[in-house]
């Protein structure tokens, strides 16, 4: 399907699906912002109005890829969903590459990227910010979500890089790699709780550059603490390699001893105002490969900033 004219409030979907997708150079504006039907009220004040009473709203999704194969999505703007912005479940292979995703930092719901129950998914040399996660992968009760890969992208304002909440059915094998986080509320992160929680396994960052971010880290294994069921959270194999930033909370926390966070650290580093608060999580470390020090171990001299970094921040900026 090729795209090269702007289309505005409509909502697209793959059903089983082998060897589409959606390139070219064009627009697809879900009008989030606008009225709805000439009414009074946005789908975005919707999505509010429904968070306020404790209700589900009833927005639609920009894109929906379901049980479909060997997707490909490249060069086009996503911008202003009523909600996701492209919903995936149950795709075995896909790539994006070069897509811009953009909506308000307030627009709730507007996911850039949500992979659910998927295996073998490249995220590629993309720009996203949206209102809710940049992208997420998730693993509910549909099934498990691995052999994905997010290479050379730029994230501005939303949640973040996130893994859940829903990972029950399991979530392995993801490389994260060459990723600027710039004014997300959280940067690299995974969430989840007992009511819907599982194994996630063999995952790594590497080449990370985080600012203004007020969460940089966040693996919780206690995302909704008011949460109830036997679904225990299980992170191990958590790698981060080459990660930078500035302040925040850096938060890793488990369930319990039993279950702690197994996560490895190699040259992360960010802002002495940065702060850590580890509960439950083994944490393997040089100790002068990271800073701040860990809470209770010796410490060291602060290293130099990235220069790295710096050229990511303004290349990423628009």
């Amino acid at each position: 399907m090729r795209k090269r004219a702007t289309v505005a409030g409509h909502s697209s979907a793959f059903l089983k699906t082998r060897g589409g997708g959606i390139y070219g150079e064009g627009i697809i504006d879900g009008q989030g912002g606008a009225l709805i039907g000439g009414g009074a009220e946005t789908w975005w004040q919707l999505a509010r109005r429904a968070q306020a009473q404790g209700g589900n709203q009833n927005a639609p999704r920009l894109i929906q890829v379901d049980h479909a194969q060997d997707i490909t999505f490249s060069g086009v703007t996503l911008r202003n969903a009523a909600n996701f912005h492209v919903a995936m479940n149950r795709v075995e292979g896909a790539t994006f590459w070069a897509l811009t995703i953009d909506s308000p930092a307030d627009a709730r719901n507007t996911d850039g990227i949500d992979l659910g129950a998927s295996q073998d998914v490249t995220i590629t040399h993309s720009w996203i910010r949206t209102g809710d996660d940049n992208v997420a992968i998730k693993a509910g009760d549909n099934g498990s979500s691995s052999h994905i890969s997010i290479i050379d992208n730029y994230f501005g304002w939303g949640h973040g890089m996130s893994i859940g909440s829903e990972v029950n059915s399991g979530a392995r094998d993801i490389l994260v790699r060459n990723l600027t986080l710039d004014g997300t509320t959280s940067g690299l992160r995974i969430k989840s709780d007992v009511g819907r929680g599982g194994l996630v396994e063999n995952v790594t960052y590497e080449y990370v550059c985080l600012r203004g971010n007020r969460w940089p880290l966040a693996f919780d294994a206690k995302y909704d603490p008011r949460a109830q069921g036997t679904r225990i959270p299980v992170y191990r194999q958590i790698v981060l390699r080459h990660v930078h930033g500035d302040t925040g909370v850096l938060l890793m926390r488990g369930i319990d001893e039993r279950h702690a966070l197994d996560v490895t650290l190699e040259d992360v580093r960010f802002a002495n105002s940065a702060t850590w608060q580890l509960e439950h999580a083994n944490v393997s470390a040089n100790h002068s490969d990271v800073w701040p020090p860990l809470p209770g171990r010796a410490t060291q001299p602060p290293l130099r900033g990235s220069e790295v970094c710096s050229k990511a921040f303004r290349d990423g900026n628009r």
